[in-house]
């Protein structure tokens, strides 16, 4: 629990896991990811004393059969089909780059070392182009949308 710091609101990602077993991150560095209020609360409500964050109750590292069903069953309740938690990486570079978020940032935040990467992770609405392009439109206000909704005519 070292790595979650809730009084700076920031996780840092010194290890992965895979096959219960602890590694360096794919990008063979430590990195620094800010936590949003909606996180911080949900870990202050789930902190334990556990050295993991998610762990079964005896505290040992849970495998990838047993982190699945918890996503599966989130899924299933929210009405949406079957996707695992790497999809979640692909969905959080997709937002922050479709809310304006500049791409080396988002780049940091994943750990990547190339924006190429970053580029592959961060799947875009298909009206985005649009609607950017509708920010060069006299007296346009207009915000790029991330909700998929296009006004071009």
């Amino acid at each position: 629990m070292d790595d979650v710091d809730l009084a700076s609101k920031k996780l840092i990602v010194r290890h992965g896991s895979w096959n219960k077993k602890l590694q360096t991150p794919k990008g063979r560095r430590t990195r620094e990811v800010p936590l949003g209020n909606d996180a911080t609360q949900a870990l202050k409500a789930h902190r334990h004393l556990r050295e993991f964050v998610f762990s079964h109750s005896d505290g040992k590292i849970l495998s990838r059969f047993n982190c699945k069903w918890p996503l599966w069953r989130a899924c299933k309740k929210a009405g949406l089909r079957r996707i695992g938690w790497h999809t979640l990486r692909h969905t959080f570079a997709s937002h922050l780059i479709m809310k304006g978020v500049p791409i080396k940032v988002v780049q940091e935040l994943l750990g990547h070392q190339t924006i190429q990467m970053t580029m592959r992770y961060s799947h875009l609405s298909p009206d985005i182009k649009c609607d950017a392009v509708n920010l060069l439109d006299h007296g346009s206000s207009v915000a790029v949308r991330s909700d998929g909704i296009c006004n071009c005519k």
